[in-house]
C-alpha cells in the first residue's frame, strides 16, 4: 500500500490561516478555539495536538507591551481621567486578545506537528 505524500507546508502559514499543518486545506478548528478531531481533507488526527496555555501566555505578554505602552504614552501626553483609560484600553485589550488567540494557537499546534512533538516517550 502506498503512503500519501504531501508537499512541505510552512507551519507559520498553516497556523496563521488556521489550516491543517499537513495539507493546508482542511480546517484546524471546529469552533472559535476548539480543535477539530481530524482534518476533513487529509484525515490527519488532531487528537494529540495540545497547545496548553502557550498561546494565552504569548498573547498576554505581547499585547500587554502595546496596551501598557499605549496607556503610558497617552497618560504622559494628555493626562486623561482614569475612567477614560478604562473606556479606551479595556476594549482594546479584549479585542486584541480575541483577535490574536486563535492564530497563535494555530501556529503552536502547527509547530507541534512540524517538529513531531509529543509526549515524552522515555524508555528504560
Amino acid at each position: 500500500m502506498s503512503e500519501l505524500v504531501f508537499p512541505p507546508v510552512s507551519p507559520l502559514r498553516a497556523g496563521l490561516t488556521c489550516r491543517c499543518p499537513r495539507c493546508r486545506q482542511g480546517r484546524l478548528f471546529n469552533g472559535f478555539l476548539t480543535v477539530a478531531p481530524r482534518c476533513g481533507t487529509c484525515d490527519l488526527d488532531f487528537g494529540s495536538a495540545d497547545s496548553g496555555d502557550g498561546p494565552a501566555v504569548f498573547v498576554v505578554l505581547i499585547l500587554g507591551i502595546f496596551v501598557v505602552g499605549g496607556a503610558l504614552a497617552v497618560e504622559m501626553a494628555f493626562t486623561p481621567p482614569l475612567w477614560l483609560h478604562m473606556v479606551v484600553w479595556l476594549p482594546v485589550a479584549t479585542a486584541g486578545a480575541l483577535a490574536l488567540l486563535r492564530p497563535f494557537k494555530g501556529v503552536l499546534i502547527a509547530l507541534q506537528f512540524h517538529h513531531q512533538a509529543g509526549q515524552d516517550r522515555h524508555v528504560d
